[in-house]
């Protein structure tokens, strides 16, 4: 991975100040050990005329995939070759903004004790990037520096230079250049350190509640007022809703501030926290999952499967709760369990509490002696991603197989979607969703299913029971009985899941 940085000057202001500048003598290499790998720092050329400083990080894809996985601790997914053999370690990304704000902290900061002026001065720059991914291709490149003032010049990178009918690869080489009189090589490093994870589209690290602060500190005199802010604050802050209208509402506070020539503080005193008594609504998301802590409380169950457990948030709210003692969370998504892991923090959780997580990979369309033995299994908002004809295959592995105590499955009920006024009628609720049900449809399911696996069943309201429509989420309680299946109902079951 690999990034320089040049600069000109002249007998007066010669271009070795960028030594001073960078607080990395032109004469001497450095090296610098980062949590994935080694920074190197270079200087290819200089003069008083030019002076290049080159960084060169090299990362250890070993120390990535451990670092990620929590060495091993945490039930992290299991290992595949993609998370070895990848394009981390040449192509700027995370990794690299991490480094530049290692190696040149002080630059960043536009601190300089040799050369204070020289610092607050701008300078005429240019800056190379061999390997970029470009997440929206050249355009958006475009669109995120030029507003800054920087020159630049994108060129497409073919997929393979031998076959030119193949296309362009997601990948750009990345030059950009500012005449004299425009940046400063602190501002310059800022727009880096932000733009780069940005065209990326993704970070080497658990994006936490404290990114919002260093995204508005690497941001600030640039990014309140820039065109595409909404792209730059969602994709640096990895998509994460909360973090990115915390920090778009603090951007604005920023703007308004600036508008009148006053203090953020001084716009921010709209509201008085002491006396804002309005209760503000609970999202169905935390609603539905406080049911479904409620229904494993009642049952006993300390030892729960999450079946379809996404990015984490209900393994999450179990982790939080002692009385759950053993939590697995299961998904076919690789992607979306590295989310969860990275959520839950699996590399840095105690040893006792990672001793109550696990994360697993597997379909639920196939029995998978792992999941024998539970208490409890959630199925929350998953059926309706299935394939209708996929279910009883579903409905073996689950209540035929695992065979759990207890069961909980929620799903949305469609007749409460003329409720929704932003869903156009005869929508369904997500793009993914393959059927949603009526109050009814679902009821004959779930009885049919307990009637097949011996359990019992009720039905739970989740949100607010509307007295036309119902409730938006339904909760079917599914209770093993003790009596033993015959043989004859576990035959039919199995040629059902054959014929499907």
């Amino acid at each position: 991975m690999f990034l320089t940085i040049s600069t000109t000057g002249d007998a007066q202001n010669p271009a070795t100040d960028l030594g001073f500048l960078l607080h990395k003598h032109p004469d001497r290499s450095y090296l610098g050990k980062l949590s994935h790998g080694t920074a190197h720092v270079l200087y290819p050329e200089a003069t008083a005329e030019r002076c290049t400083a080159a960084l060169l990080l090299e990362v250890d894809p070993i120390a990535l995939v451990r670092r990620a996985k929590g060495k091993g601790r945490g039930g992290a997914p299991d290992a595949a070759l993609a998370q070895y053999v990848n394009d981390r370690p040449y192509a700027a990304s995370s990794l690299l903004a991490v480094a530049l704000s290692s190696v040149f902290s002080s630059a960043m900061r536009g601190v300089c004790k040799a050369l204070p002026e020289r610092a607050a001065r701008p300078l005429p720059l240019r800056v190379e990037v061999p390997a970029l991914p470009a997440r929206g291709g050249a355009e958006l490149v475009r669109a995120l520096f030029e507003p800054l003032g920087w020159m630049v010049t994108v060129t497409p990178v073919p997929l393979d230079m031998r076959f030119p009918a193949w296309g362009d690869s997601r990948y750009v080489q990345l030059v950009l250049e500012v005449p004299d009189g425009k940046l400063t090589l602190g501002e310059a490093l800022r727009h880096l350190y932000v733009l780069l994870p940005v065209l990326d589209d993704a970070k080497h690290y658990w994006v936490s509640p404290d990114e919002v602060d260093k995204l508005l500190r690497a941001g600030e005199g640039w990014l309140a007022g820039h065109p595409e802010q909404q792209v730059i604050t969602s994709r640096y802050l990895a998509r994460r809703r909360s973090l990115t209208r915390e920090a778009t509402e603090r951007l604005e506070l920023v703007r308004l501030a600036d508008a009148d020539d006053t203090d953020v503080e001084e716009i921010d005193n709209a509201v008085d926290e002491e006396s804002d008594t309005e209760e503000k609504p609970v999202p169905l998301a935390v609603r539905r999952r406080e049911a479904i802590l409620a229904a494993l409380t009642a049952a006993g169950s300390g030892r729960v499967l999450d079946l379809g457990c996404g990015q984490g948030q209900l393994v999450q709210a179990l982790l939080d709760d002692v009385r759950f003692t053993e939590i697995v969370g299961v998904d076919v998504s690789m992607r979306a369990l590295t989310v969860a892991s990275r959520r839950l923090r699996l590399d840095r959780m105690g040893e006792r509490t990672a001793q109550r997580v696990k994360l697993l990979q597997g379909s639920l369309a196939y029995t998978d002696k792992r999941l024998k033995g539970y208490d409890a299994a959630v199925l929350s908002e998953v059926i309706e991603h299935l394939d209708p004809e996929r279910l009883p295959a579903l409905e073996y592995a689950v209540f035929g197989s695992a065979r759990p105590r207890t069961v909980l499955v929620t799903t949305p009920n469609v007749e409460y979607n003329v409720r929704w006024e932003t869903l156009p009628a005869g929508h369904v609720r997500h793009g993914d969703h393959r059927f949603e049900w009526t109050r009814e449809e679902f009821r004959a399911w779930a009885h049919r299913v307990a009637e097949r696996h011996g359990y019992g069943v009720e039905f739970v309201p989740v949100g607010d029971d509307d007295p036309e429509v119902g409730p938006p989420t339904q909760m079917a309680a599914f209770t093993r009985s003790e009596k033993t299946r015959t043989s004859g109902r576990t035959e039919t079951t199995r040629k059902e899941v054959r014929a499907a």
